[in-house]
């Protein structure tokens, strides 16, 4: 989890933005011009066809986007955004995902699994630029846990199709694809309002924070040091626009495996400690347990959440 958020305040006023890696300009391909004719042609040919290859690979590779605050919101405690599964219809109830640990009622408890229970929470819905636009109301949290993962997802009172008619806002789509390392990613804290941008460092096959243990978590490089109140920000991939985890912890102190300073532990129980990196919870299994009208199946196939 991260640190209380009279502590991140501070943080705040000390720390800069996160910065996107810098790209280094590619060279432009010379030919020689002091070999014979032959050769004159080899190179210019080979120089051209490099410099097309080149072109090409900038033109189809995916590129980089900037991401912005439409469809985020703010909780009293934490972040949060609007999302919908990949088959969600727009007359769907809109779902909210965050963090379990923002839960108004608390923490779950390790092996707790909270299904179906009402809830009328209330979120600042965002625009583009931050701007507070309306207030969102749940009428139930539809899946909360700690257990394997650290998220909550609320059913709204509002469905995709009221939202984007009353304010022009659309929902962000969870990936139901595991993401990969080296990722482009920005982190998107609507209780901030600010945005966080680095890449997906790697996995950890088991991070534990005092009684919580996760799965296959998400590790960002150093650029993305988020703070308290980040909770719940969607992690968008800056290449697909799609959220592919949910921020939730990160080492603050450099303790072992206690609060507010989680460890890894790999296959072997092995323990490592990163002072300083922070983590997210991998959000693609989703979509495989949401399925007509955004409606939870715990049951269906694919779907690997943990259950009551």
């Amino acid at each position: 989890m991260r640190k209380p958020l009279v502590v991140a305040l501070s943080a705040l006023a000390m720390a800069g933005a996160g910065a996107a890696p810098a790209v280094a300009a590619e060279p432009t391909p010379t030919g020689s011009s002091t070999a014979a004719d032959t050769d004159t042609i080899t190179s210019v040919v080979h120089d051209v066809v490099t410099s097309a290859t080149a072109s090409v690979s900038r033109l189809t590779a995916p590129s980089a986007q900037a991401a912005d605050f439409a469809g985020t919101v703010s909780l009293s405690n934490c972040s949060g955004s609007v999302v919908r599964m990949p088959d969600s219809e727009d007359n769907d109830p809109a779902l909210v995902m965050t963090n379990g640990h923002c839960l108004e009622s608390g923490f779950p408890g390790p092996g707790e699994v909270v299904v179906d229970q009402a809830s009328s929470r209330s979120f600042g819905l965002l625009n583009s630029s931050g701007a507070r636009v309306a207030t969102l109301r749940a009428n139930k949290i539809a899946y909360s846990t700690m257990t394997d993962t650290d998220v909550a997802v609320y059913q709204l009172t509002t469905t995709y199709a009221q939202i984007s008619s009353s304010y022009g806002i659309s929902p962000l789509t969870l990936s139901d694809t595991r993401p990969a390392a080296d990722t482009a990613i920005s982190v998107v804290s609507g209780y901030w309002k600010r945005i966080y941008n680095c890449s997906i460092d790697g996995f950890a096959y088991g991070l534990k924070e005092a009684d919580w243990t996760w799965k296959d978590s998400v590790r960002y490089t150093s650029a993305c040091n988020t703070i308290g109140g980040t909770s719940g920000s969607p992690v968008v991939d800056r290449s697909t626009g799609r959220v592919v985890a949910v921020n939730n912890t990160g080492n603050t102190d450099g303790e072992r495996c206690t609060m507010n300073n989680p460890c890894e532990v790999d296959a072997n129980g092995n323990v490592t400690v990163r002072q300083g990196i922070n983590y997210a919870q991998q959000t693609y299994q989703l979509a495989a347990c949401f399925g007509i009208d955004n409606k939870l199946d715990l049951s269906a196939s694919g779907c690997t959440l943990p259950k009551p």
